[in-house]
C-alpha cells in the first residue's frame, strides 16, 4: 500500500483554508481523488454533539476546506457519519449533531450537503480476516468514494483514534454495541477495524491535528491539546503510524498497528513511512498525555496464572460521578453488555457485568463517567 504521509503546519483554524490548499497541492490536488459529477462522502468524526472547541469532533473549518476543494472539481460533497453507539441513527439525532458540531451553520455557505438518510444495508466482505459482513450506512454505499476526515485523539479502549478507527462511524449507531460485545478485547476489535478500513478503502484521509485531544479521550473527559498540524495520506494505516509518533504512543501499545503487523501490512513503523513536508525527528509533541488505559496489562506477565482473578482489580473501572450525571441514558444505550441501569437521578454500573469497553466513558455528554484506578491496577501497572 501507499506509504506516503504529507504534513503541513497549521497554527490555528483561521488558517485552515490556506494550509489545506498547501496540503492538497503537495498531494497532486483534489483532482487526484475525485472527478466531476461524482458524489463524495466526507466522513468526519462526529462522536458526540460537542462544540468544536472541545476537540471531540472534526473541526468544521477542516470539513469546509475539504468540501470547497471537492466542489471546485465539479464533484458533490456530502457529510455523512453515524454518531457514537449510545445514540440512534435518526434524522433528529443527525440534526442535533450537525448543529452542535458547527456543521449546520456552514453547510449553505460552503456548498456541501448534510446527510439525513438513515438507512443502512448489510454488505459482504469475504476477504476480511475476522469479519466477513458489515452493516454500513447507505450514503456511504451509494457514493462514488469517501474522504476520511479524522481527528487526532486519544482513546480509552484503543489508545488512539485516528484514520482507521474513524471509519467505524460508517456502522449505524445502535449496531456498534454489538461489535463491542463480540470483540471485547483490543486485538480482536483492531482486527475488525482493519477489515472495515480495507472494505471502505477511503480515497483520501486527512487528519485534523490542529488541536488534538489528550488524556482520557475520545470524549469529553479528554483535554484539548494544541498540535498545529494537518496531515494527509492515501493509506489510513500510514497516517495512523505518523499520528502515533506525534502523541508518543509506542507501536506496541497501538492495537491497530500491531494487528496490521501480524497481517504483514506496511507501514507499521515510522521508518517505513515516506514523510513529506516535515522531518520525522520533529513530529513528537512533548508531554502529550496518553489515556490511563495504556498501562493495562503491563507487569502482569509474571502473574498470568492469576489473570482471570485479576481481571476486575487490574483494569480501570468506569465509575459514575453522581453530581455530574443527568440520567440521560446515553451510557445505558451504548453499553454492549447491558451493565448499566438508570435510577431516578443517576446511572449505575454493574462491575461484574462490565466488559471494560469504555463506551460509557467515551459517550457521556456530561463527563459524568470517569475511569477509576484501583489499588491492584496501580500496583501491576508500575
Amino acid at each position: 500500500m501507499n506509504n506516503q504521509v504529507f504534513v503541513v503546519r497549521c497554527p490555528d483554524y483561521e488558517q485552515v483554508e490556506d494550509r489545506m490548499a498547501d496540503l492538497l497541492a503537495m498531494m497532486g490536488g483534489m483532482r487526484e481523488f475525485v472527478a466531476a459529477g461524482e458524489k463524495i462522502v466526507l466522513k468526519p468524526n462526529l462522536l458526540l454533539p460537542a462544540e468544536p472547541q472541545k476537540a471531540v469532533t472534526t473541526h468544521p473549518a477542516v470539513v469546509a476546506a475539504v468540501a470547497q476543494r471537492v466542489n471546485r472539481e465539479g464533484a458533490y460533497p456530502v457529510i455523512a457519519d453515524s454518531s457514537g453507539p449510545g445514540y440512534p441513527y435518526t434524522a433528529r439525532v443527525l440534526g442535533w449533531f450537525y448543529r452542535a458540531c458547527g456543521l449546520e451553520r456552514i453547510a449553505n455557505t460552503t456548498g456541501f450537503e448534510l446527510n439525513y438518510d438513515t438507512q443502512y444495508r448489510a454488505v459482504s466482505y469475504l476477504q476480511g480476516t475476522l469479519i466477513k459482513r458489515f452493516e454500513v450506512i447507505t450514503p456511504v454505499l451509494d457514493a462514488a468514494g469517501l474522504v476520511n476526515l479524522c481527528k487526532l485523539k486519544t482513546h480509552a479502549f484503543m489508545h488512539m483514534t485516528g484514520a482507521v478507527k474513524n471509519l467505524f462511524g460508517v456502522v449505524p449507531g445502535l449496531t456498534k454495541p454489538g461489535y463491542h460485545a463480540k470483540l471485547n478485547d483490543k486485538t480482536r476489535f483492531a482486527a475488525m477495524l482493519l477489515d472495515l478500513a480495507e472494505y471502505i478503502a477511503p480515497r483520501l484521509s486527512i487528519m485534523d491535528a490542529v488541536v488534538g485531544l489528550e488524556g482520557d479521550g475520545p470524549g469529553t473527559r479528554g483535554r484539548p491539546r494544541h498540535v498545529g498540524l494537518l496531515i494527509g495520506a492515501r493509506n489510513p494505516l500510514a497516517l495512523d503510524v505518523v499520528a502515533s509518533e506525534i502523541i508518543g504512543l509506542e507501536r506496541t501499545h497501538n492495537p491497530v498497528v500491531m494487528e496490521a503487523e501480524r497481517r504483514g501490512l506496511v507501514p507499521t513503523r515510522l521508518a517505513e513511512v515516506e514523510l513529506i513536508g516535515a522531518q520525522k525527528t520533529d513530529l513528537r509533541v512533548p508531554g502529550y498525555k496518553l489515556p490511563a488505559t495504556v498501562a493495562e496489562g503491563m507487569g502482569l506477565g509474571r502473574w498470568d496464572v492469576f489473570r482471570p482473578l485479576l481481571r476486575s482489580g487490574a483494569t480501570l473501572k468506569p465509575r459514575v460521578i453522581k453530581e455530574n450525571c443527568t440520567a440521560c441514558g446515553a451510557c445505558r444505550d451504548s453499553c454492549p453488555a447491558g451493565a448499566i441501569t438508570i435510577t431516578s437521578d443517576h446511572a449505575r454500573i454493574d462491575d461484574d457485568t462490565c466488559i471494560r469497553c469504555y463506551c460509557c466513558h467515551e459517550l457521556c455528554p456530561e463527563s459524568a463517567i470517569t475511569l477509576h484506578h484501583r489499588l491492584l491496577y496501580r500496583m501491576v501497572a508500575k
